[in-house]
């Protein structure tokens, strides 16, 4: 028997089968219940990314050679971010003191 023969030979049986298990309604909403899914798994996904990225970054730097490098650019960075912010607390307190200082509005 060639595998020409034997599906042509089961193309009845299957519609048979077919027929016997009847496929039930889907249910009303189905299509965008499952798109909010799909979208729901692509945010864990995206987040579940994030967290793999943390992971890959965290064992990157916990590396005895790299463990150094690592701790310098963490506080280069934190120092900078603390100039920054130092900065501008000090611009606003100047700020703050040059409108007192020329107000009409502020007993000496």
């Amino acid at each position: 028997m060639t595998k020409d023969k034997s599906e042509t030979g089961d193309a009845p049986l299957r519609a048979l089968l077919h027929a016997a298990r009847p496929a039930p309604p889907l249910p009303p909403r189905f299509q965008e219940s499952v798109w909010r899914r799909v979208e729901q798994a692509q945010a864990l996904r995206g987040a579940a990314s994030l967290a793999e990225w943390l992971d890959r970054a965290a064992t990157w730097l916990l590396r005895p050679r790299l463990a150094l490098a690592g701790v310098a650019a963490m506080l280069l960075v934190g120092t900078a971010i603390g100039v920054r912010q130092g900065d501008r607390l000090a611009h606003d307190l100047a700020k703050e003191k040059y409108l007192a200082a020329v107000s009409p509005l502020t007993t000496p």
